[in-house]
């Protein structure tokens, strides 16, 4: 087994991505929202063209030009990218693309098509094309309890713990108890494997049952109290945990909680827009952009985070 220097620790945000009015990337705020982050107390890195950018949507070019614009933008952070492809062939070519520009590590997010059905041995068959095709460490994506067989189950999550290079999972269960299941198996199957907790509404609960830090979308909109809660939970200190989670529990209830759920990356970039990091929330089709009557509810979840100013 070959085995890839350990990811940092600590809490990476995955950044949406601005889009210009004919839907190209907007390169110059993406690139003053990830040198501002990268300069914010506690933030190790990104995760780029994961789900909150919009990367089952976005062409190949496009996510190639993300990686480039943050790589030159934030110099010394940790740059994950997601890749996200139907075949495994596709997928291996878009990664080894990825890391050529600029990628530390790359995520392999499970096609969508594998909600309906997948085999063990086709997630292993996926995720070894990635590996043969690159150098970089890589990382798992677990998916949501609600997202059907994307969802690896324990045998597959195990094997592929087990491939070479792997050194970290995004539990995105989005459910505690899952969460605490998959961390034990990930530990007792190979303990150098970081678990990054992803579930934005619990990641209190997630720090505290145990974590290697957090790769969340919500850490684009209010890096600061993120940050706070992973390091108050690393020194022991839960009242100041909880403090930080006070101050965030809303806003993730108002982008991820509120109906209907798959708005979310949308009103994420409505977050940024009010924050005036985006020029505006534009979303690639056929996603729809954040309806007017959720606009007020953010922006009082953002100044309750402290992420805007009353």
């Amino acid at each position: 087994m070959t085995d890839a220097p350990a990811a940092p620790r600590g809490v990476y945000a995955a950044l949406p991505c601005p889009l210009t009015a004919d839907f190209d990337v907007d390169a110059a705020p993406l690139a003053a929202l990830a040198a501002r982050l990268a300069a914010a107390a506690g933030v190790s890195g990104f995760l780029l063209n994961g789900h909150a950018g919009e990367n089952a949507v976005l062409p190949l070019e496009a996510q190639l030009r993300v990686v480039g614009i943050v790589r030159a933008a934030a110099p010394g952070a940790y740059l994950v990218a997601g890749v996200n492809a139907e075949s495994a062939l596709v997928a291996a070519a878009h990664a080894a693309g990825l890391e050529a520009a600029g990628a530390d590590a790359l995520m392999v997010f499970p096609p969508n098509g594998w909600a309906l059905y997948v085999e063990r041995e086709m997630a292993l068959a996926h995720h070894r094309a990635v590996i043969e095709a690159t150098t970089a460490p890589i990382m798992l994506y677990q998916a949501s309890i609600s997202a059907g067989r994307m969802a690896h189950g324990p045998d597959t999550l195990a094997a592929l713990c087990a491939l070479p290079r792997v050194v970290g999972v995004k539990e995105g269960s989005w459910e505690v108890a899952a969460y605490e299941a998959n961390r034990r198996l990930v530990k007792a199957t190979r303990p150098q494997v970081a678990v990054y907790g992803s579930g934005d509404e619990h990641l209190l609960t997630s720090f505290v049952i145990g974590s290697e830090g957090s790769l969340v979308s919500l850490a684009a909109v209010a890096p600061e109290p993120v940050a706070t809660l992973f390091a108050a939970v690393e020194r022991g200190d839960l009242d100041a945990a909880r403090a930080a989670h006070e101050r965030i529990y809303p806003l993730a209830r108002a982008i991820y909680r509120e109906p209907p759920g798959g708005r979310a990356n949308a009103r994420l970039k409505t977050c940024l827009a009010l924050q005036g990091h985006f020029p505006s929330d534009r979303m690639a089709p056929p996603t729809p952009e954040t309806p007017a009557q959720e606009r007020a509810a953010l922006r009082a979840a953002l100044v309750h985070a402290g992420a805007l100013d009353a």
